[in-house]
């Protein structure tokens, strides 16, 4: 009979290099991807609910697009533009579980109940009353914008460049340039009124 060897003898036995190498690449892959979730978290999580979903259906939205990152880098792919690589895993997955609960109109909900939750509590009536009509009449010039309008102005609020919009969205730098000039003079105009 042979002895069983003792569970520390198999614990003290080195790795092989490349079972090493492949330790020490998971561990930089993870200490990377933690860094990108704690500056990013935030910005996905404003984009997600922007599209009208829950905070809940964000925070798995997120969890999973984190996840898609780390099978990405682990297969060795390309490192280029990770933010913008996020961004655009999210925006899919978002329109995706959009489809799925087929609720355009809970957006609407979303942002005229927002516009009353973060009022200025000024001390002025007359100038509440005022900030509330001129952000409603805001959110209504949004809201009228088409989609592709509407995520390009998302985005360049989340902080993104005119490249990685265009690679979130997949339509050309022009387009973008254009949309959101054609967003911020329909916004600028009603601002006016």
């Amino acid at each position: 009979m042979t002895p069983t060897p003792s569970s520390e003898l198999i614990l003290a036995l080195p790795l092989s290099p490349k079972l090493e190498k492949a330790h020490a690449l998971s561990a930089e892959i993870e200490s990377e991807i933690i860094g990108l979730f704690d500056e990013l978290r935030d910005r996905l999580l404003r984009y997600v609910l922007s599209f009208g979903l829950s905070a809940a259906d964000g925070e798995e939205i997120i969890q999973e697009a984190f996840l898609s990152l780390f099978q990405h880098l682990q297969q060795r792919r390309s490192r280029q533009n990770l933010r913008g690589w996020l961004f655009r895993v999210v925006h899919n997955q978002a329109l995706k579980r959009l489809a799925r609960q087929g609720s355009r109109s809970r957006t609407v909900e979303l942002e005229e109940s927002s516009a009353h939750t973060h009022l200025d509590p000024a001390p002025d009536p007359e100038q509440q009353a005022t900030f509330t009509q001129r952000q409603a009449r805001l959110w209504a010039v949004v809201r009228a914008l088409p989609d592709q309008d509407q995520q390009c102005l998302r985005l360049r609020a989340e902080g993104l460049r005119y490249r990685e919009i265009a690679e979130v969205l997949g339509i050309s730098l022009g387009s973008i340039s254009a949309s959101l000039a054609r967003s911020l003079a329909r916004l600028a105009r009603a601002d006016e009124r």
